[in-house]
């Protein structure tokens, strides 16, 4: 039990969907070979998907939700690399247009392909990025990449979403959640985390903690607008007071995000 709780604190991924698939597998995270995972969006309301088109969330084979995602092209997703590495790709379906999951609405596409940095191994080590090459094109509007770090300035009100857990080992959500986060200094970030990276990762979340994502928000978006500056990635807990959420900067991995989406764009465009 002690290790689960030490995943825990770093990944977030929703295991149940990936127990069998990957038993290594682990905020909003589900699978990663040793740091840690959360739940759902904590201290947040359910939000509407014609809000956020974007907004995406990942199963297994069988329909069992354990991460999110964010479409980044028709026929392209980005999302954690450790999500990724949850399911074999053969068995990997991006549900979109669906707010609640017990709905049939929206689409459920497979993915022909998928793009990771090379040097992936951890989430807490960085490069916790992925781009899913899809089967087929989605009908919704995709979010926008960043062009510089202007949106990354402490204190910047950034939103983030998913359907993981809406409490530190509770349930996760079957709606769309959504809350507002602030960013956080890298000096800030470092004091929390010896492990931060500020190449590679961005933390959001009030010092007092109360509103973070968790289990199963993992690969989902934060956004500012409807702009792209992180993917949930991993942290201490959900909600911790001085353990801010760490995401993926997006900003470092937009022009391999862009060629990787636009490399899909020619097979349905």
């Amino acid at each position: 039990m002690a290790k689960h709780r030490r995943r825990d604190r770093k990944f977030r991924l929703t295991l149940t969907a990936v127990v069998a698939a990957a038993a290594f597998l682990p905020v909003a995270a589900a699978a990663a070979p040793s740091s840690g995972a959360r739940p759902n969006i904590v201290g947040g309301t359910e939000a509407s998907i014609s809000d956020h088109p974007y907004a995406v969330y990942l199963t297994d084979k069988n329909g069992n939700q354990f991460c999110g995602g964010v479409i980044v092209s028709p026929a392209a997703v980005a999302t954690a690399a450790h999500c990724a590495k949850a399911v074999s790709r053969a068995e990997l379906r991006v549900v979109a247009g669906r707010q609640d999951k017990r709905t049939n609405d929206g689409r459920t596409v497979s993915v022909r392909d998928v793009w990771m940095p090379s040097g992936f191994t951890d989430p807490g080590q960085g490069d916790d990025v992925a781009v899913l090459k899809l089967s087929q094109s989605l009908p919704y509007q995709a979010a926008n990449l960043p062009g510089d770090e202007s949106l990354y300035a402490e204190g910047t009100k950034a939103t983030v979403m998913g359907w993981g857990r809406t409490a530190d080992g509770g349930a996760r959500s079957d709606v769309l959640r959504s809350a507002v986060v602030p960013i956080v200094s890298d000096s800030s970030c470092r004091s929390s985390y010896s492990n931060y990276d500020s190449r590679s990762m961005v933390c959001a979340g009030y010092p007092q903690g109360e509103v973070d994502a968790c289990q199963g928000d993992s690969g989902g978006p934060l956004v500012v607008g409807d702009t792209l500056i992180g993917i949930v990635s991993w942290g201490d807990g959900c909600a911790r007071p001085g353990k801010p959420g760490v995401y993926t900067r997006v900003t470092t991995y937009a022009d391999e995000i862009r060629s990787e989406a636009d490399s899909s764009r020619g097979v349905f465009w």
